[in-house]
């Protein structure tokens, strides 16, 4: 927190191109390192914040960026660099990075990567198809696709994915002379993490061999029954369905698993919050395993072609390292490791978040809000619906309609007229100091704003820094 506050207190006066005192920053243990530019763009040894201060005083330097914090130097200058490993631990929701020298590690944390992708192109899909099936006539389009044309094909996002390392990389390598690379891969056998004595051709062999597909075997599984314990259908031969245990939004997949067969009266979404939330352990989720095992050589190749000497490795290597250092587990502690350091001064990790840059959506729905009569807590109106799923009356489930008490907020269908110049989690400047955005209102005419709760007009601002991308902040 300490930190936080110190990283606040630096930006409120960054524009005057101020620096806290290094007596400060060792005082509070926090490492603060200034990134350098040579006059051409290129990157040198970065400095401490002290001379960062002198350099810019005496007009020698100018400001590039904030976070992280990179000055120009506005004279010729030697170009002198040391070695620097960077080590990538790169993975499907997070990257660790660390890049050292002999004496010391120069910038370290960890980035939390855009989740969400797959779910957005589906939803982009789906309008498109309706929009096009509006028109009369639309030329045959089904022999022109990218996956048939090009070889090295990736789905959109994966390929996302991959694209976000090598932009990041690409940033490290901006900011830092960087000699030399080091990216882990993770390469190992999901089917023997489940079965370790699997061999030869049991791995043709899984739970649904005899099965024509994951929906009939998940039915024979469970009997052919409802799993439901408290199954208030009666029909004589119920519609059974397969269900998932958990959204699609949480990790839910189509192994059978994460799947379980229902009837059509206890198909229902207040289920996910009933029986359904303990009905199996927790299963481990291996999107991350199966995304390094298809780009892992991707990622590699793309490095070796843009830069000299790039290795990887694996992590059992890296946990060796760390145990055998007593290093604690996290992301960017990895990638120490997979830079070989050991007893080099540590920097103060930061946290970077990559931020969605635009939400084209013109319109949002918010369902309506109630207080359950049963247990008295506020509900929205889906989980407590009229039942129906079929035309078929007697097919009806429990009618929850019933238990709804006391309306708190009614159902909104907002929608945005455009794009807003001011987007959320962007940086502004009110009234001598820097706040948040945490949203627009009244058509973009007022902006709400994280650390008031005062909403001024659009017209009292000026934008200060739009986070958009990879966004900086502290671990």
């Amino acid at each position: 927190m300490a930190g936080e506050v110190l990283l606040l207190k630096t930006l409120l006066i960054i524009g005057e191109v101020n620096l806290p005192p290094q007596g400060e920053l060792l005082s509070r243990r926090m490492f603060f390192m200034v990134y350098v530019l040579s006059v051409n763009g290129k990157p040198l040894m970065p400095t401490n914040n002290a001379k960062a201060r002198i350099l810019l005083k005496q007009k020698k330097a100018k400001v590039i960026t904030v976070r992280p914090f990179t000055i120009q130097l506005l004279y010729e200058t030697t170009t002198y660099t040391q070695s620097i490993i960077l080590g990538i631990d790169s993975g499907y929701l997070n990257i660790g990075f660390s890049a050292v020298t002999e004496k010391k590690e120069l910038i370290s944390g960890e980035v939390k990567l855009l989740q969400g992708m797959k779910e957005r192109l589906y939803e982009r899909s789906m309008y498109r198809k309706i929009r096009r099936q509006r028109l009369r006539y639309r030329k045959p389009r089904w022999s022109n696709r990218i996956k048939s044309k090009k070889q090295g094909w990736l789905a959109p996002s994966i390929q996302h994915k991959l694209d976000s390392h090598i932009r990041f990389i690409d940033s490290i390598y901006k900011i830092l002379p960087v000699t030399k690379t080091i990216v882990e891969i993770a390469n190992f056998d999901i089917q023997k993490i489940k079965n370790p004595d699997i061999n030869g051709a049991e791995y043709q062999q899984g739970d649904m061999l005899g099965f024509w597909n994951i929906r009939e075997y998940v039915l024979y599984r469970g009997g052919h029954k409802c799993q439901n314990p408290n199954c208030k259908n009666k029909d004589k031969n119920p519609i059974l369905e397969v269900h998932h245990l958990n959204y699609r939004s949480n990790g839910a997949t189509e192994r059978p698993e994460d799947l379980i067969t229902l009837c059509t009266k206890c198909h229902t979404s207040p289920n996910h919050k009933g029986f359904l939330k303990d009905w199996k352990p927790k299963l481990k989720n291996f999107k991350d395993a199966t995304f390094m095992s298809i780009v892992r050589w991707y990622l590699v190749n793309i490095l070796k072609e843009k830069y000299n000497n790039v290795s990887f490795t694996y992590g059992y290597i890296t946990k060796n390292h760390r145990i055998n250092n007593k290093i604690e587990k996290s992301h960017y502690n990895d990638a120490f490791c997979i830079a070989k350091g050991i007893n080099q001064i540590r920097i103060k990790p930061v946290k970077i978040e990559q931020v969605r840059r635009n939400n084209r959506s013109l319109e949002k729905f918010y369902d309506a809000k109630y207080i359950d009569k049963r247990t008295s807590e506020k509900v929205s109106a889906g989980d407590l619906n009229c039942g129906r799923r079929t035309r078929n009356k007697n097919k009806n489930g429990e009618r929850l309609k019933n238990f709804r008490g006391q309306k708190v907020s009614d159902g909104q269908r907002r929608i945005r007229a455009g794009k807003y110049f001011y987007q959320p989690n962007d940086l502004v400047r009110y009234e001598g100091k820097i706040f948040t955005v945490r949203g627009t209102q009244n058509g973009g005419k007022y902006i709400a704003l994280k650390e008031i709760k005062k909403v001024p007009k659009v017209e009292l601002l000026t934008p200060y820094k739009f986070n958009k991308g990879f966004v900086y902040g502290l671990c």
